[in-house]
């Protein structure tokens, strides 16, 4: 089954920057909203990046303004650009389209000095 694939997250210094990468086999994200989330240790997953088919996005206010979701849609594949990263940051970061899919594993972001 269709699962999307994180990657590029890390150990990174409180100010640092990372870019996360979400990828799905064939068009699965064509022309869909596709949502990153996060889930920290005892909390619930929560999302923090939203970019529809056509571009447009929008961020939950603790990133706004750190925080860039972009797609490429000859990759399929749905980026994450994180800046002024705070330890608050830290946590399992997933992606998933509308209506969604199975869950991938995530990928692990600890912002920590």
């Amino acid at each position: 089954q269709v699962q999307p694939v994180e990657s590029g997250g890390g150990l990174v210094q409180p100010g640092g920057s990372l870019r996360l990468s979400c990828a799905a086999s064939g068009s699965i994200f064509s022309g869909k909203i596709v949502t990153w989330y996060r889930q920290a240790p005892g909390k619930l997953r929560e999302s923090v990046a939203v970019i529809t088919g056509g571009g447009s996005t929008n961020y939950a206010d603790s990133v706004k303004g750190r925080f860039a979701i972009s797609r490429d849609n000859i990759k399929n594949t749905v980026y994450l650009q994180m800046n002024s990263l705070k330890p608050e940051d830290t946590a399992v970061y997933y992606c998933n389209k509308l209506p969604l899919i199975p869950w991938g594993q995530g990928t692990q972001v600890t912002v920590s000095s």
